[in-house]
């Protein structure tokens, strides 16, 4: 009662991968039903572990429903002498739908990876999207000037791509790379759904050895793998049709292939801490073949989130040299090195697969010379497509070949229009990006447990294609050195703190302030005395150094975490300038009367009087809204690194039970200079010389500013209000004349 039909399975039958022990002239036998094939044997396995003949066919009559098609079984024998075979491994190939296929459709026009599975990839009339890549666009109408002002260019590279791409990142940063961007997959590249776990050329099938069943919980070991794949399709039934068609003809060399490997660690995420300080000392090491690379004096001290920045380059034969192992070692005084854990790679995968995953295309073309994502120099072809500028190096001769003068957009698409339509073509074939691939990494002392991960790229160039060019450079950004200048002008409608002998309400007033992060560089004002109206005037400079990694927006602070320390633990904080007003007090502990976070990357935008000064859009007054300009809160903050200066007051607020309130304003002058530029124009801290840049005078302040200790005197003389003291007397003398008189009167 089952109908069987005929099928035609053609089999690619491309190798054998890591047999263990001395093997003679392995070959393979196919059994799928009552038909079975034999491999021509390979005779020389450590020079060419691949078959002499690839392509096969069997075709035989199978049940329809799934549930009844017998499995292929494979098995492996070696040669023991002249007339024996020794069974090497066997395994069992189920669930055979997944090789199932349909005849190719008609009219397609361009087929992309697998040949002759029925997977192609169809590229239409894309006019608009061809067009955009070969003219440059419209000019963008014009913004605002400041704004216009703000934008200056900066040097790009890799690592100003990479944090540009990153999802934490502002959308807006994009703007600077002109939508050169690399895709960064937060899994393996063999993870990724659509590439088929790099697969789709052939699969490995793990061989193990016959015999009796492995013990509970323990997982076989394979003896070796077979490296092909099948294609199953009906036979037509009706006479004089055409036969399926052929699969598995235009076949890559099976020959090994000598190959440059360029492996590309970016950074560790999340490792397993290896020391008792709960940190680790993480360095790389690289293995491929007997090659091995990795110093481990390049270690990264105490952090569990390195930032290595390191290229290793090899060569190998692939696929004699296939299985690229990547390790994360924890550096110890004392070797030997602890292993964090190991992530492999299967290159030869890589190299075959139709999707082209041996090196990434980039999203635009560049003219430049030094190398992008694989760092090619030639035309459209296998290295040319990788052609880009201002990827791999940071020096001269490594920018971009922009059109345009200083201020106006740059040509979006340089280059020749042919190879930049060759890139926009290539781009609708679905194949790897550029990218950047996370990996897990594990660990044989714990097997299944997740070590941490890895971001990394690798780029593979067969050495019969020519020179791939030079590598990416992704050597970490060192720190530049910053001076921030602010100067403390005055302060306006601060809380008045303490309460003086005569009931008057009254503050001490001085402002502190210092980087987030540096603590230690923490500098404060003199005190303005007893304000009475919330007021204070200072003319004071704060000078804080510092340095900044400019692709990450991170101020870079390098500290010995204890004093025992051998080195210093690198910590990466947002360049915030903190400024908190005081009342000072000298028997108790000062009252902190306001606080005001400055983040330099996103400055808001001061106001141009103390009027327009308010912690929030809400408590601007209703005839401000109406007749003043725009509120500085509602514009878009300003970035110090590109501005360089800012003036103008500031909010200062005090956090409440209700929420936020408005506890004082400041009026600051905030620049930003180079360490270059601070050692070329020196200045001292608060009024001390050299007092230039601006030059800072003096505050007018009124005489009842002083410390009444200091002067008793003074104290009487313009601490009482000795107007109001006259008035009380001369009321005291008519009060007591008219007790007098009434006296008198009624006696």
């Amino acid at each position: 009662g089952r109908g069987d039909r005929g099928v035609s399975c053609q089999v690619l039958a491309w190798g054998l991968r890591g047999l263990r022990g001395a093997v003679r002239e392995p070959r393979l036998e196919l059994q799928w039903g009552e038909q079975s094939l034999w491999t021509p044997p390979i005779q020389d396995i450590a020079a060419n572990s691949n078959f002499p003949s690839n392509a096969f066919v069997l075709t035989l009559a199978l049940p329809e429903e799934e549930r009844f098609v017998p499995p292929i079984r494979l098995r492996l024998w070696d040669r023991a002498d002249s007339e024996r075979r020794l069974l090497l491994g066997q395994a069992s190939v189920r669930d055979l739908g997944r090789y199932r296929c349909h005849p190719p459709r008609q009219g397609q026009l361009l087929g992309s990876g697998n040949a002759g599975n029925g997977s192609h990839t169809v590229v239409g009339h894309q006019n608009r999207a061809t067009r955009s890549h070969l003219s440059p666009p419209a000019s963008a109408p014009h913004q605002d000037e400041e704004d216009e002002e703000e934008e200056e260019e900066e040097e790009r590279d890799w690592w100003s791509k990479f944090y540009a791409s990153m999802e934490e990142k502002d959308p807006k940063s994009l703007r600077g790379t002109n939508g050169d961007k690399l895709k960064i997959y937060g899994c393996e590249l063999e993870a990724v759904p659509e590439f088929e776990g790099l697969q789709d050329f052939c699969q490995t099938f793990p061989l193990y050895k016959p015999g009796r069943a492995p013990a509970p919980g323990q997982d076989p070991e394979p003896v070796g793998g077979f490296k092909g794949l099948f294609r199953i399709y009906p036979v037509p039934e009706a006479a004089g049709a055409c036969p399926p068609p052929r699969c598995f003809q235009r076949l890559p060399p099976s020959a090994p292939q000598e190959c440059l490997v360029r492996v590309y660690i970016v950074r560790a995420l999340g490792l397993s801490p290896c020391d008792v300080t709960g940190l680790s000392d993480p360095y790389v090491r690289v293995s491929l073949g007997k090659k091995t690379l990795g110093r481990r004096d390049q270690y990264v001290p105490n952090t569990l989130e390195p930032v290595f920045g390191r290229m290793f380059e090899l060569t190998a034969t692939i696929p004699l040299e296939k299985d690229l192992r990547v390790t994360i070692m924890d550096h110890d005084t004392v070797p030997p090195d602890q292993e964090i854990g190991s992530t492999t790679i299967d290159l030869e995968n890589r190299l075959l697969s139709h999707f082209r995953a041996h090196c990434g295309l980039p999203t635009l073309y560049h003219t430049c010379v030094s190398g992008g994502h694989g760092g090619d120099t030639g035309g459209t072809g296998e290295h040319g497509e990788r052609k880009r500028g201002n990827m791999g190096g940071q020096g001269e001769g490594t920018r971009r070949k922009h059109g345009g003068k200083r201020g106006h957009p740059p040509l979006r698409h340089p280059g020749e229009p042919r190879e930049r339509l060759a890139l926009h073509v290539l781009n609708l074939c679905e194949l790897v990006p550029e990218h950047l691939e996370t990996r897990s990494l594990q660990n044989s002392a714990q097997p299944g447990l997740e070590q941490g991960k890895v971001q990394m790229w690798v780029d593979i160039f067969p050495t019969s294609l020519g020179s791939p060019g030079p590598p990416v450079n992704i050597d970490p950004r060192k720190a530049e050195g910053y001076e921030l200048r602010c100067v403390v002008w005055r302060v306006r409608d601060t809380d008045l703190g303490d309460i003086n002998l005569l009931g008057q309400r009254m503050s001490d007033i001085y402002v502190s302030g210092w980087l987030d992060g540096l603590p230690e560089q923490r500098q404060q004002t003199d005190i303005h005395y007893r304000s009475r109206d919330g007021n204070g005037a200072f003319n004071w400079r704060f000078v804080f150094p510092f340095e900044f990694l400019a692709a990450e927006k991170l101020c870079a602070i390098r500290r010995k975490e204890h004093v025992w320390s051998s080195d210093e633990t690198l910590l990466k904080v947002p360049p915030k300038l903190i400024l908190q007003v005081w009342d000072n007090d000298k028997f108790k502990a000062d009252d902190l009367l306001g606080i005001l976070e400055l983040e330099l990357t996103r400055l808001p935008r001061p106001a141009r009087s103390p009027r327009l000064c308010w912690a929030s859009p809400q408590d601007v007054p209703w005839l401000s809204r109406c007749w003043c300009r725009a509120p500085a809160l509602e514009r878009s903050p300003l970035n110090l690194f590109r501005r360089r200066r800012a003036r103008g007051w500031w909010p200062c607020t005090m956090q409440e039970d209700s929420g936020q309130r408005l506890s004082g304003k400041l009026q600051l002058s905030l620049e930003l200079l180079t360490a270059q530029e601070a050692e070329e124009r020196p200045v001292g801290k608060g009024r001390e010389e050299p007092n230039k840049h601006p030059t800072l005078p003096e505050p007018k302040r009124p005489k009842s500013s002083f410390l009444w200790l200091r002067s008793p005197v003074s104290l009487v003389r313009h601490g009482i209000r000795w107007r109001y003291l006259l008035w009380i007397g001369l009321g005291l003398v008519a009060f007591l004349l008219l007790l007098v008189l009434l006296h008198s009167f009624f006696s």
